[in-house]
C-alpha cells in the first residue's frame, strides 16, 4: 500500500484492527435480566439441563424448606444464591445435579397471621370451625408460595419451579404421619408430662429453634423457707434457707429446695440494725439464721442492704447492718433436711402448701456463680427442677393454663382473685406485685428489686416472653434402645446393592446413633460438626406435639384404661391411605371408627389431635423428596444439606434424628452451613431498626446478578454484612469481568477456526497465559469440591484483573490492533483468548447467571441454546509448564518493577503514557532481548544499565501504531512494522 500524504496529516485510523461488538459496557442489568429470563422459561431449560445429563454421577443436593410466609428477606437471597450455585457448579462439572425447591407450609408462623388477620376483623379463633381456619392456613399458604417462587426465580434460581415439594401436599402428609408411625410401631414414642418452653401467648409449645433470646430487666428476690427438719445438722432446725431466683411466679409452686454436696455454706444471723427505722419491714430480719453458700454471703448482704436503704433513718449518721457468722456446714449434711413452704402458714388449708419440702442434692447444676447457693425446685417450671423431683418422687402440678395464668382451683392466686394475671406479666410479678406482697406479708421475702438485667427467650414468632411449662406432650426418648437393624427397612447402594445404614447400624441409642452418624459426615466449615455433637449431646427428649390447628396430626389413639397408643399396623394403613387421598384432614373429619375398623371400639380410645411439630415435618422431607420416586432423579441419601448456622438446633437436627430414628443412618453425606446477613454497621437486621434492606429493590436497581455476585464473595461461613457501599464495591468489581469480557468479544469479533494456532508454536507469553490457566483451572475445581465460592470468586476476578487485564491483554492490544490479520503472533494470541472466552465465560457462569448468558448469546446467538448448557472447559494437561513459568513470574516482576519506576513521572506529568518512556535495565538480568522486553514493558526503548532509571524518549511517534521507536523518522510517520502491514 502506497501512502503519498504528509507524515503528519495522514489518518491511520481505519488501518488499525480495533475491537468490534455491539456488548454494551453499561449493563442495564436491571432491565434485561426479566427477558433472560423469560427466554430460559420459553425454552424450558432446566428439562433441557436435565436431559443433557441424564445418566451422568449424580449429586443430589436437598433443599430446606423455608416457611411460606411473606416476601423473601436479604438472608433468602443469600442462601438460595448459594444453593444455586452449588447446583450449577456440579452441573457445570458435567454431574446430573437437579434442584427440587420446596417449602414448609404448616405450623405456628402462618397459623399466627391467619390469628392476626382474625383480631383486626374481631374474630375469636376458638370460635371459627377448624376445618374453615385450617383452609384458610392452607390457602395462605399458598398464596406465599407463589410470591416467593417468583422472587426466586427473579434471582436467577435454576430449579423444578413447575413441581416443588410441599409440606402440606397430600402426599408429603401422608409421608410425614407414614414416618410417624414408624416412630409408633417401632416402640419410639411416649407421652409424657415434662417442662418444655411453651409460649402463653400462642398458647402452644415451642421447639428451641422457634425461640430468640433477647435481653430483659427482671425482679429478682430473695425466699427465706424455714428448715423444720435437719437429721444431720440439728442446729439449722429453725434457721431459714434463703433462695434467689429471677422468676418469683414459680414460688408458688414450689415443692422443693436444692444444694450442692461439695458446696461450703454459712450460718449467718443479723444480730443489729444500726441506724434503721423499727418498722416491721426492718426488724422481721433480726435475730433469724440465714443458710447462704459462703462464696456468695457478700452478694446477698448486698441485696440485703439495697432492701433495707428505704427504711434508712435520715436522723442517723450511717446505716450498718452487723451479721454475726455463726458456723459453716458442708452442703451434704442437709441430707434428709426438710424446710417448709414460705406461704404454709398463710394458707394453713391447703395440702400443697403443708406438705414438706425437702432438701435435694442437685450438685450437678448448683453453683455459686450467682444466687444464693440453694436453688428452690418447681417441676413444672424447670428442666433440672423436673428431673432431680422425678428422681425422688415429687410429681409437677400444673398449676399454670395454656394462657400462662394460674387455673382456676389453684390455692393461690386463684382466677378472678384481684391479683390473678399472667406469670411473666411485669404488673404481676413485680418487687410490688402479688406474689411478692404476699411473701413480704409473710416475712419470708428478704429482698426484691426489678433492675436484674439477663437474657430471657422468646417466641421467635409473637416476640413474647415464654415459660417453661410442664404439660403432657409426645416424645421420641433420645436415650432408648433403637429398634434392630433386621426390622428397619434397607436401604441399599445403588451400584453394588448392598444394604447401607444398618451394618454400623442402628445398634444404639437415638442420641448415639446420631452421634456416630454426624462422625461420619463432612461439614463446611469443619466446626459445624462440634456444635451439632454438643446440641446432641445435651438436648433432652424430642418433644413432637404442638398444641396447634394447622399441620400434621399425631395419628393415634390411646387407650383409655392403660394410657398406650394403639399400635396395629392395618390401623395404620388405613390412616396412611386416608391421608394420601385427603391429607391432614383426614383425621380431624375422619369416622375414626372405620379407621378402627371392626377389632376396636372408639369408645376404649382418646383420638389425639395435637398436631406435630413443623420440625418433625421438615425433617421428614428426605422420606417423601428423595425417597418417594415423585423426583425419579432423586435418590438418598443426599450429597448436601445447606442452610443458615441456626439450623444446627432446627433442620439439620430434626432431619438426622428423624432418619437415624427410621433408617439408622443420616439423610444427608455433608452439611454446609452459613452466617447470618448484618447491615453495614454489623448488627442485626430489624425492620424496627430500620436496617434492613429489600432485595427485590436491589434487583430492581442494580440485578439480580449484583446480589448474587455478593453472596458469592463474601465470607458466607461467617456473619457477613451487606450495604450500600458495599454493593457499590460490588457493582466495581462487576464492572470490571463485564469489560473484560467486551474486550475479549471485541477481539474475537470475526475470529475463524482456520486462524487457530496450534499452542507448540506459540510465542512464550501466550503458552504462560494457557499455564496459568490450567493452575487457574485446579484452584476453581478445588473451590467447588469445598463449596468455597468467595476464594472461587476472587481466584478468577485476579486472574481475569491481574493476569489478563493489566498483563496479557495490556500487553498484547498493539499486537491485536496493528499487527497483520494473518501474522502468527497475532493469530496466537487470538487463539488463547478464545481459549479463555470458552473457559471463563463458563466459569463465571454459575454466579453471573444472566450476564454469561448475554455474554454467550453476543458472540454464539441461538435462541434455543444457553451458556448454561455447557460444561466445565477441558484444560490440556500439557499447558502446565512450570520452568516457563517461573521464567515468565520473573519477567511479569521485572515488568512491575518498571511500571513502578515510571509511575512518579506520570503523575508529575513530565510523560502522559508509558509508551513516552526510555528505560535503563541491567540487561544481563533479563532473560528477553531489549526488544522483546520493551514490548512487554510497553515503553518506548529499553537500554542497558546498571540500575533502573526512567527518561522521556527522543524518539518519534508512530502515526498508526503510536509507540515512540528508533525507527520512525518524524512523529506521524510509520514504524517498520506498521509500513511492513500497509504494504501487505
Amino acid at each position: 500500500m502506497t501512502d503519498n500524504a504528509p507524515a503528519k496529516e495522514r489518518d491511520y485510523k481505519d488501518t488499525v484492527f480495533l475491537p468490534k461488538t455491539d456488548f454494551p459496557m453499561k449493563a442495564g442489568l436491571a432491565n434485561k435480566e426479566p427477558a433472560i429470563l423469560e427466554r430460559w422459561q420459553t425454552i424450558e431449560l432446566y428439562e433441557k439441563l436435565r436431559k443433557a445429563r441424564e445418566g451422568r454421577e449424580k449429586f443430589i443436593f436437598h433443599d430446606g424448606p423455608p416457611y411460606a410466609n411473606g416476601n423473601i428477606h436479604i438472608g433468602h437471597s443469600l442462601n438460595k444464591t448459594l444453593k444455586d450455585l452449588v447446583v450449577r457448579s456440579q452441573n457445570l462439572l458435567g454431574k446430573d445435579a437437579p434442584f427440587v425447591p420446596g417449602w414448609d407450609c404448616h405450623g405456628l408462623p402462618i397459623e399466627w397471621k391467619i390469628e392476626e388477620q382474625y383480631r383486626k376483623k374481631k374474630r375469636n379463633k376458638d370460635e371459627v370451625p377448624a376445618s374453615e381456619f385450617r383452609a384458610e392456613c392452607r390457602e395462605y399458604a399458598d398464596k406465599w408460595v407463589n410470591v416467593q417462587r417468583e422472587e426466586f426465580k427473579r434471582l436467577g434460581i435454576l430449579a423444578q419451579w413447575d413441581k416443588p415439594y410441599l409440606t402440606m401436599d397430600y402426599d408429603a402428609e401422608a409421608a410425614i404421619v407414614t414416618e410417624l408411625l414408624k416412630f409408633a410401631e417401632a416402640g419410639q414414642l411416649y407421652r409424657g408430662a415434662k417442662p418444655v418452653m411453651w409460649s402463653p401467648v400462642e398458647k402452644t409449645a415451642l421447639a428451641e429453634a422457634e425461640v430468640e433470646y433477647e435481653d430483659i430487666t427482671s425482679t429478682q428476690i430473695d425466699v427465706a423457707f424455714e428448715i423444720v427438719e435437719a437429721p444431720n445438722a440439728p442446729e439449722l432446725v429453725g434457721a431459714h434457707a434463703v433462695i434467689w431466683t429471677t422468676t418469683p411466679w414459680t414460688i408458688p409452686v414450689n415443692q422443693a429446695l436444692a444444694y450442692g454436696a461439695d458446696v461450703e455454706y454459712q450460718l449467718l444471723q443479723i444480730s443489729e440494725l444500726i441506724g434503721y427505722t423499727d418498722a416491721p419491714e426492718v426488724t422481721h430480719f433480726l435475730g433469724k439464721n440465714f443458710l447462704v453458700a459462703q462464696p456468695l454471703v457478700d452478694d446477698f448482704g448486698a441485696r440485703i442492704y439495697d432492701e433495707l436503704a428505704a427504711h434508712f433513718d435520715p436522723r442517723a449518721e450511717s446505716s450498718r447492718i452487723v451479721t454475726d457468722y455463726v458456723k459453716k456446714f458442708k452442703g451434704s449434711q442437709l441430707v434428709d433436711a426438710i424446710a417448709k413452704h414460705p406461704m404454709a402458714d398463710t394458707f394453713p388449708d391447703s395440702d400443697f402448701y403443708s406438705k414438706p419440702r425437702p432438701f435435694l442434692d442437685g450438685s450437678h447444676f448448683v453453683t455459686t456463680e450467682a444466687g444464693t447457693g440453694l436453688v428452690h425446685m418447681s417441676p413444672d417450671h424447670g428442666e433440672d427442677d423436673f428431673e432431680l423431683c422425678k428422681a425422688n418422687g415429687i410429681n409437677p402440678v400444673f398449676a399454670v393454663d395454656a394462657d400462662g395464668v394460674y387455673r382456676e382451683d389453684w390455692d393461690w392466686l386463684p382466677r378472678g382473685d384481684e391479683r390473678a394475671g399472667g406469670v411473666i406479666n411485669k404488673k404481676f410479678v413485680n418487687s410490688t406485685g402479688p406474689i411478692c406482697e404476699d411473701l413480704r406479708a409473710a416475712g419470708a421475702l428478704l429482698s426484691a428489686s426489678d433492675d436484674f438485667q439477663h437474657s430471657y427467650p422468646h417466641s421467635w414468632r409473637s416476640k413474647a416472653k415464654i415459660i417453661y411449662r410442664c404439660t403432657p406432650q409426645w416424645f421420641v426418648p433420645m436415650d432408648e434402645p433403637l429398634t434392630a437393624p433386621s426390622q428397619i427397612e434397607p436401604i441399599e447402594d445403588e451400584e453394588d446393592k448392598t444394604v447401607v445404614g444398618h451394618a454400623e447400624g442402628v445398634a444404639g441409642t437415638l442420641r448415639e446413633v446420631a452421634l456416630a452418624e454426624i462422625d461420619k459426615t463432612r461439614f463446611v466449615p469443619a466446626r459445624g460438626h462440634r456444635r451439632l455433637q454438643s446440641m446432641l449431646e445435651g438436648r433432652p427428649d424430642w418433644v413432637l406435639s404442638r398444641q396447634r390447628a394447622w399441620g400434621v396430626p399425631i395419628a393415634l389413639y390411646v387407650d383409655r384404661k392403660t394410657g398406650d397408643y394403639l399400635n396395629d399396623p392395618a390401623v395404620n394403613e388405613r390412616i396412611i391411605e386416608a391421608f394420601k387421598t385427603g391429607g391432614a384432614d383426614a383425621w380431624f373429619n375422619a369416622d375414626h371408627q372405620e379407621f378402627l375398623g371392626n377389632k376396636y371400639s372408639l369408645d376404649d380410645y382418646e383420638v389425639i389431635t395435637d398436631i406435630l411439630d413443623v420440625w418433625f415435618d421438615s425433617g421428614c422431607t428426605h422420606a417423601f423428596v428423595l425417597e418417594s420416586g415423585k423426583w425419579p432423579d432423586h435418590q438418598t441419601p443426599a450429597d448436601l444439606y445447606l442452610e443458615g448456622s441456626d439450623q444446627h438446633r432446627g433442620w439439620f437436627q430434626s432431619s438426622l434424628l428423624e432418619s437415624c430414628g427410621t433408617r439408622g443412618r443420616a439423610p444427608y453425606k455433608a452439611v454446609l452451613t452459613h452466617g447470618m446477613t448484618l447491615d453495614k454497621n454489623g448488627k442485626k437486621m430489624s425492620k424496627s431498626l430500620g436496617n434492613t434492606l429489600d432485595p427485590q429493590k436491589i434487583i430492581n436497581v442494580n440485578g439480580a446478578d449484583i446480589l448474587r455476585l455478593w453472596a458469592a464473595s463474601v465470607d458466607f461461613t461467617e456473619d457477613h454484612r451487606i450495604g450500600d457501599e458495599i454493593l457499590k464495591g460490588v457493582t466495581d468489581s462487576y464492572r470490571k469481568l463485564r469489560n473484560t469480557f467486551r474486550y475479549m468479544l471485541g477481539g474475537l469479533s470475526d475470529f475463524e477456526e482456520s486462524e487457530r494456532v496450534a499452542v507448540a508454536d506459540m510465542p512464550e507469553l501466550e503458552r504462560y497465559i494457557l499455564h496459568k490457566l490450567h493452575r487457574l483451572d485446579a484452584d476453581l475445581r478445588e473451590h467447588v469440591e469445598n463449596f468455597a465460592f468467595g476464594p472461587y470468586m476472587r481466584a478468577l476476578s485476579d486472574f481475569v484483573n491481574d493476569d489478563l487485564s493489566a498483563f496479557f491483554f495490556d500487553i498484547r492490544k498493539d499486537c491485536l490492533y496493528c499487527d497483520a490479520p494473518d501474522d502468527p503472533k497475532r493469530m496466537a494470541y487470538r487463539t488463547v483468548m478464545d481459549i479463555l472466552f470458552h473457559a471463563l465465560t463458563r466459569y463465571i457462569a454459575p454466579v453471573l447467571v444472566f450476564t454469561s448468558e448475554e455474554i454467550w448469546q453476543s458472540r454464539f446467538p441461538d435462541e434455543n441454546d444457553s451458556i448454561h448448557l455447557k460444561e466445565w472447559p477441558e484444560i490440556d494437561s500439557s499447558w502446565d509448564d512450570v520452568e516457563l513459568s517461573k521464567k515468565w513470574d520473573t519477567v511479569a516482576a521485572q515488568r512491575s518493577a518498571i511500571t513502578e519506576a515510571i509511575e512518579p513521572l506520570r503523575r508529575e506529568k513530565t510523560i502522559r503514557s508509558s509508551l513516552e518512556a526510555e528505560v535503563t535495565y541491567p540487561l544481563s538480568e533479563l532473560s528477553l532481548s531489549a526488544e522483546e522486553f520493551s514490548e512487554i514493558c510497553i515503553v518506548a526503548d529499553v537500554k542497558d544499565g546498571a540500575e533502573i532509571t526512567v527518561i522521556k524518549t527522543e524518539h518519534s511517534k508512530c502515526g498508526r501504531c503510536w509507540r515512540l521507536l528508533p525507527d520512525v523518522e518524524e512523529d506521524g510517520a510509520l514504524c517498520g512494522r506498521c509500513d511492513g502491514v500497509l504494504n501487505a
